[in-house]
Order: structure tokens, then sequence, then C-alpha cells
């Protein structure tokens, strides 16, 4: 893949890859969202996620599979996004999303450029890589306001924390392998429906497995009120990966990650708006200095 990064990285980001992926981050921060509001975050996201198969199917059907070269990376990036998917829901389960969508989002894109850089050999500018700094910054600040920070109680914090660091690393981890498979897979579209085709399956079996035999078919019913909704966080969750995956094969996998996580902003407005959550003058300042970030990224 060493040969491929100097090109895509004498691209940048150019003015459709921003505003194509600045979409993908509304998208992302809305099925987020959809899980917080639901009483059952681990339910919610499993059912997000495994819906995804009906939706991946009839596109690979459509459009044909991904690259040979791209499916180990595929099957890496699965079994990655399980703990993912469980870190997710144990985050939410312990936190506002104020708090943790930031925590997870923010600290990612700078673990994502050191990856890029150790993995798929890309050399960021100076400038870039304040960008990148300053997104995260501004990501921290969002979520670290004074009013997250003191939401529930002292070990329910922690937990959250815990939760969302965790899973930081974990979105560097398989970002960074994505962002090497979707450039050998010859089709962004294709290598997500493969994805999304085998990586839902799993979290969902394993989520039923972990209930008591007697919660089941409450589970079940509640799953059966939700697919509706549900339906519509993966056609979100879907469009936002494949836009930035496809923005990946154009750009450096860690301007398309850091400026992805501008998602946080989409967050804290539909966190403070429809869940009723706290915003504050800190998570302006944190707004103002994602947009100084992003500024820097576009001509880094």
């Amino acid at each position: 893949m060493n040969t491929v990064a100097p090109v895509v990285l004498a691209a940048g980001l150019t003015a459709p890859i921003v505003l194509a992926v600045l979409f993908g981050a509304l998208l992302h921060a809305s099925w987020n969202a959809l899980i917080k509001s639901g009483r059952d975050k681990q339910l919610d996201t499993a059912l997000i996620h495994s819906l995804g198969f009906f939706l991946a199917l009839p596109l690979l059907l459509y459009i044909g599979l991904p690259s040979a070269t791209s499916w180990p990376y595929i099957a890496t990036s699965t079994a990655i996004h399980l703990g993912y998917y469980i870190a997710l829901a144990g985050a939410y389960r312990h936190g506002d999303l104020g708090l943790t969508y930031p925590l997870m989002r923010g600290t990612a894109p700078l673990l994502v450029a050191l990856g890029s850089f150790t993995f798929i050999g890309e050399r960021l500018s100076l400038v870039a890589w304040i960008g990148v700094a300053v997104v995260c910054a501004g990501v921290l600040t969002l979520g670290l306001s004074r009013s997250a920070l003191h939401v529930g109680d002292e070990s329910q914090r922690r937990k959250a924390l815990t939760f969302a660091l965790c899973n930081a690393a974990i979105i560097a981890l398989y970002t960074v392998v994505d962002g090497i498979g979707v450039r050998a897979s010859g089709n962004a579209l294709a290598y997500v429906a493969a994805l999304f085709l085998f990586d839902g399956i799993p979290y969902l079996l394993l989520v039923t497995w972990q209930r008591p035999a007697a919660q089941r078919g409450a589970a079940l019913r509640y799953m059966a009120g939700r697919w509706k909704l549900a339906s519509v966080g993966t056609l979100a969750s879907l469009g936002s990966y494949a836009i930035a995956l496809w923005a990946m094969t154009r750009a450096p996998v860690a301007l398309v990650a850091a400026l992805r996580e501008t998602s946080v902003l989409f967050a804290a407005v539909i966190g403070t708006l429809l869940l009723r959550e706290p915003f504050g003058w800190q998570r302006a300042i944190g707004t103002v200095v994602v947009v100084c970030g992003v500024i820097a990224l576009r001509f880094g």
C-alpha cells in the first residue's frame, strides 16, 4: 500500500470531499443519537447493525464483490468491529452522548494519524498535523465540558470514560485497517457492503446469548417494536461509513478520519435539542476550535 499513499496524499482534501465527509459526519451522529435515545443500548446497537445484512446483500448482488485482495482486511475489520460495538453500548449505558461520543471520536484521529504513517506511509504536512491536533482538542473540549463531566455518580462516570477511551483505540485500529482495505478493494461501496454483511449478525447473537433465557422474549419484542426506526439508523450508518471510506481512496486516511469527527458537533446539537443534554459555554468554545481545525485540514 505504500505505493498508493503518496498519490492519494497529493490529492488532499478538496471541497467536494470535505462536503461529503461533513454530510457523513451528520449521518454518523444521527444513528449514535438514536442508540442513546433507546431504553436498551445493546439491543439498539445490535439491531441497527444486524439489519445491515439486509441492505448489504442486495448491494453486493448488484455491484459485485470487492477485490479478493481486500478480503483479509474485511475479515480483520469485522473482528475489530465486534469489540467496537461492545464498547459502544457500554459507554452509552454509563454516560451521556455528550460525554462519551466526543471522547471516543476525539482521541481517535491522532492515533489514526500515527497508524497511517506507520502502516500506510502517509506523511502529513505540518499544517495538516496541526489541523488533526486542533480538531481533537476541539472535540475533547466539547466532550469534557463541566456539564458532561458531572452527569451521574463518580462510579458511572469512570466506567463511561473507560469504555469511551478503549473504544477510541478500537476506532483508530479499524480505521487504519479499512483505509488500507478499501484502497485494495476497487470499490468503496462494495467494501462497506461486505463489512455490513458480516459484522452485525455476530454481535446480535452475542447480545441475545448473554441475556437470561427468561428475558429473551422481552428482547425480541423490544426489537420488533424498534426495527423501523432502527432501519433508518442502519441506512445512516452504512451511508456514513461508505462516504468516509470513499474519501479515504482520494485523500489521506488521517485527514478524512479527523474531518469525520466533526460529527461531534452534530451530536452536541442533537443531544441538546432532542435528548435534553446541556450545552454550555465550553462546548461553544469547542465548536469554534473544531471549525479552526477543519480549516487547517482543508488547506494543509
